[in-house]
């Protein structure tokens, strides 16, 4: 059932990694009737332009010149946005290990941060979002009303990440993305923090559901009142 609003809501759903952000932003989306970006997926197909185009991930000013080149297209397929290049979405091949590997040096680039902060903003173009990420609350869209952080003990996350086929060293990708000089992970002022080590995926999203809800709920009384108030 979507929830009616005047104006295009953006939920920002960040953490760390294997915090369960992708899955519960998916839920979010689908339960509210809106459109789901997945912000992490924009960077891993930079980072595969960059391999299929023989530039060095860990080359900075390199990958700063690819992405202010590259020709790219944001499209919304089934209520989820996609970042096209040159008309194709590498779907497959942005989940290739090799391309894992190379994400954390792109994603580091401050001039690629800058880059994909414009084209994640221009994502309202599409409605309402659930858009999970790293630095959407903080960065992104620091104005939303709408923030929350979700996280995890360790090795929940870690055992998370092994069932999916995937060893991942989450500790030093967790330093990483705190320590970097762009836009670090870190919880965004007025955001909500969810640990979810023993909650179900539908626990965690069914709290993030009604806490939206009765924000926009509120929000909608007091536009309700103003509305009134300016009638006098």
């Amino acid at each position: 059932m979507s929830v009616a609003v005047e104006s295009p809501v953006v939920i920002a759903i960040d953490g760390t990694s294997a915090s369960g952000k992708s899955t519960n932003a998916k839920l979010v989306a689908r339960t509210l009737g809106y459109t789901y970006v997945d912000t992490g997926a924009m960077y891993r197909t930079l980072a595969w332009h960059c391999l299929q185009k023989g530039v060095d991930p860990h080359d900075a000013k390199a990958v700063a010149n690819l992405c202010r080149r590259w020709k790219t297209e944001l499209v919304c397929v089934e209520n989820q946005v996609r970042l096209l290049v040159n008309g194709y979405y590498p779907e497959k091949e942005i989940r290739t290990s090799e391309t894992s590997a190379a994400v954390p040096h792109v994603a580091a680039v401050p001039k690629v941060r800058e880059w994909m902060k414009k084209r994640q903003r221009e994502c309202v173009q599409f409605g309402s979002l659930v858009m999970e990420g790293r630095d959407i609350g903080t960065n992104v869209f620091p104005e939303t009303d709408f923030k929350f952080y979700l996280d995890a003990c360790i090795h929940e996350r870690t055992r998370r990440r092994v069932s999916e086929g995937v060893n991942e060293n989450l500790a030093a990708r967790d330093q990483r993305d705190s320590q970097r000089a762009a836009a670090p992970l870190m919880v965004a002022l007025g955001a909500r923090v969810i640990n979810n080590s023993e909650m179900t995926p539908e626990q965690t999203s069914q709290m993030i559901i009604d806490d939206v809800r009765q924000r926009l709920h509120e929000r909608e009384k007091r536009h309700a009142v103003a509305r009134q108030k300016s009638r006098w």
